[in-house]
């Protein structure tokens, strides 16, 4: 019976994972996003709830430690989900949906990129990240499984893993990542060498 769940969620995660070939284009447009902002001195803003929330550290640990490269200079980014005292004090001193937002509305400038990550495509703090993002002329970029309605109006970009199943989604989501943080990496190799 363990054997038997053991084969079904490998070779369901290799499906959803295959089926990024389909979305590869969204993939290649967020990464030219990215670059461009970190070209003219911006910098990625990164958040996301629970198990997104991870991937937003690990994501931002990539580009400011390294990829591949040890010797690149660090890429800009925050993970705006690991200051305890902010997140306490925004979620005590106002609501949950306002972590992000206020983070943000701190943090972000114009041409800068905020990175939203959501399984479901409807967590109301990242919704409103990415609108708040819109409202400073940031470039907004939304990490998603199936459900896009409620995001899209506030993305510039939407990668959407076409699965509603939260694990598989995560699961293709860090290769996602993996994927924008090779793209960024070679294209920036020479320009971060230190």
């Amino acid at each position: 019976m363990e054997q038997e769940l053991i084969k079904n969620c490998i070779e369901e995660s290799a499906k959803v994972i295959l089926s990024l070939i389909k979305i590869d284009k969204d993939i290649k447009k967020a990464s030219d996003l990215i670059t461009e902002s970190l070209m003219n001195g911006g910098k990625i803003l990164i958040f996301g709830n629970g198990g997104s929330a991870a991937d937003s550290q690990h994501f931002a640990a990539e580009l400011v430690g390294k990829f591949r490269n040890p010797l690149r200079s660090g890429i800009p980014a925050v993970a705006l989900t690991v200051d305890t005292s902010a997140i306490t004090a925004i979620s005590n001193d106002w609501d949950f949906g306002y972590v992000f937002e206020r983070q943000l509305e701190a943090l972000g400038r114009s041409g800068d990129v905020a990175f939203g990550i959501t399984t479901s495509g409807k967590s109301q703090n990242v919704l409103r990240a990415l609108q708040k993002g819109k409202e400073l002329k940031m470039k907004t970029i939304a990490l998603v499984g199936k459900n896009t309605e409620h995001i899209k109006p506030f993305s510039d970009v939407v990668i959407s893993v076409p699965s509603d199943d939260t694990q598989r989604i995560q699961e293709a989501h860090t290769l996602i990542i993996h994927i924008i943080c090779e793209i960024i990496e070679q294209r920036f190799n020479k320009r971060f060498t230190a």
